[in-house]
């Protein structure tokens, strides 16, 4: 990997606060992420699974981890299983894990090779009456592909077909949804290498380039920063193609007069940013544009400000609704008579502002989290108000990540990136 090791205490401390939610004689079995193919003898780039890594640091396919509280033999309560590397392993992939360099990262004292797991869990599985499945329970899932876990969880249920079965999606969404301070450090790298490459672009940003040669300056400076690069598919929407929510083409001419949408976070160490800034062509913001920009951004601190402990997402999302609804009748773009006829399931401001506000954001950019309970300190959210325009042709969206605190308005990880449409002139004009 390209990052620097992380303190394995994080991943003793998350297990430690895992195994603590179990149920009395049950074990939980986690397992990496399969390599996917493309075809021929290609694949795509490997990215562990999440849940894998949060509870053990280890980032290698073909891994699997058992956690047994109540085990009787003590090197049964933790157990890393990984593929055993050899001379030949070593030469054609490089070296994998050993045994120590595996304890190294995890913490985990009992690391058993692959081809010992079916004798090795045979014998715990008679020493346990429930097994956690580790299923994707995310609010935004959308799985096609059969995943490793999924065929393990098959495997499973008819070798062992009497154990009661329990799931752990929900301790993790618990867990992970508060930030440990060495995720928070994690995340603050990734949102430094973010700004690195944001300001790389500001010099770089004039009439004639492509939006693809933006997304190249981007995958410069994250990788010469350590980071495997984007934490997600990036936007790099010029024009009215910012008016397309999901645009990944990035393969249209960046014209003199128009705004770029730049929806461009950085990943470190499998930990996400996620940002967006809205900037011109020509390096000045027309006066239409700027009305806009700065009414975006209004919404966006105010918004911020309501990021405390026991906030309700819900409701948090329709105070949102109601600044940008007097930013939107400012503008001209709303009138009285549209926000007293509006229908309250598809409120006026919908009409220019459709998407949510904020998502927690953690190992995974649309991250684990409980919406349905109150926010709570350590939790981390993006703050991301837009306003799209089409007959304009331009969409203005500005986005941060933000730590919620105990006391006061959040830690903004993103504090450092320039936003303010003044500075980001300047900066382009320097």
């Amino acid at each position: 990997m390209k990052y620097h090791q992380i303190d394995r205490k994080l991943f003793i401390k998350n297990r430690k606060n895992f195994a603590e939610k179990m149920q009395p004689k049950s074990l939980a079995v986690f397992n990496s992420n399969d390599i996917y193919p493309i075809g021929a003898d290609s694949t795509m780039p490997f990215q562990q699974a999440r849940d894998l890594f949060y509870l053990s640091g280890v980032d290698q396919d073909k891994s699997i981890l058992v956690i047994f509280p109540d085990a009787p033999s003590e090197k049964h309560r933790e157990m890393l299983f990984l593929t055993e590397t050899n001379d030949h392993i070593a030469v054609w992939e490089g070296e994998k894990l050993t045994k120590e360099k595996a304890f190294e990262v995890s913490g985990i004292k009992n690391v058993f090779w692959l081809k010992d797991f079916e004798k090795v869990f045979f014998e715990v599985m008679t020493q346990c009456d429930t097994v956690y499945f580790n299923t994707n329970e995310h609010y935004r899932a959308n799985v096609e592909t059969e995943t490793r876990e999924a065929r393990f969880i098959k495997w499973c249920k008819q070798q062992f077909p009497a154990h009661q079965v329990a799931k752990s999606n929900p301790i993790l969404q618990r867990l992970r949804s508060v930030k440990d301070p060495i995720e928070l450090e994690l995340m603050q790298t990734a949102c430094d290498i973010t700004e690195k490459a944001f300001r790389r672009v500001l010099n770089f940003v004039k009439p004639g380039v492509w939006e693809y040669e933006i997304e190249a300056e981007y995958w410069h400076e994250m990788i010469r920063n350590r980071s495997k690069g984007f934490a997600y598919t990036p936007i790099i929407a010029s024009g009215n193609n910012a008016n397309v929510l999901h645009y990944i083409e990035n393969n249209q001419q960046c014209k003199e007069g128009e705004l770029i949408l730049l929806d461009t976070g950085a990943e470190y160490a499998n930990y996400a940013s996620d940002l967006t800034r809205t900037i011109p062509v020509s390096g000045r913001y027309t006066k239409r544009q700027k009305e806009v920009y700065n009414a975006v951004n209004r919404v966006k601190n105010d918004a911020t400000k309501m990021l405390v402990p026991g906030t309700d997402w819900a409701e948090y999302h329709k105070e949102v609704g109601k600044l940008m609804t007097s930013e939107l009748l400012g503008l001209g773009l709303l009138d009285k008579a549209d926000v007293q006829n509006e229908d309250p399931e598809w409120p006026a401001y919908k009409k220019y502002f459709m998407h949510g506000t904020s998502h927690n954001i953690g190992l995974d950019t649309h991250d684990y989290g409980l919406l349905y309970e109150p926010m709570q300190a350590n939790m981390v959210f993006t703050v991301e108000p837009g306003i799209y325009i089409p007959d304009e042709g331009f969409g203005i969206r500005l986005e941060d990540d933000v730590v919620i605190q105990e006391k006061g308005e959040p830690f903004n990880l993103m504090r450092n990136i320039p936003i303010e449409a003044d500075e980001i002139e300047e900066i382009m004009n320097s």
